[in-house]
């Protein structure tokens, strides 16, 4: 059963920085696309972006050059490294993770079968 946890969510001042984790489980496959996605309250989830096991990484055009995706592949992470951080960018945000059976698919529009809770994000002026 595939397994993911979200941590390093918190509060912060605007312009600050935070690192979201995630601990993926329960699965043997050499390709995949992992991801993070965002939802406030009032609006629906959106992608932040997305990192296949290649290394190719993606980007929403809000995050650019603000936030940075990563994994470390032998310890099965995934991380969201996040500076200059806006009020705009408070929200739940949520990891996930797609098998497939070759990296080149991986994409924002990607759709994950895997998710996990959440990890709540406060930003504040």
């Amino acid at each position: 059963q595939v397994q993911l946890l979200e941590s390093g969510g918190g509060s912060v001042q605007a312009g600050g920085s935070l690192r979201l984790s995630c601990a993926t489980s329960g699965y043997r496959a050499d390709a995949y696309c992992g991801g993070w996605f965002r939802q406030s309250p009032g609006k629906g989830r959106e992608v932040v972006a997305t990192i296949a096991s290649d290394g190719r990484a993606n980007y929403a055009n809000f995050v650019k050059g603000r936030f940075s995706i990563s994994q470390e592949n032998a310890e099965k992470t995934l991380y969201l490294q996040m500076n200059n951080l806006k009020p705009e960018d408070t929200a739940m945000y949520y990891c996930a993770l797609a098998l497939m059976p070759h990296p080149k698919y991986c994409s924002l529009y990607y759709e994950m079968d895997h998710w996990g809770k959440g990890t709540q994000v406060t930003v504040s002026s």
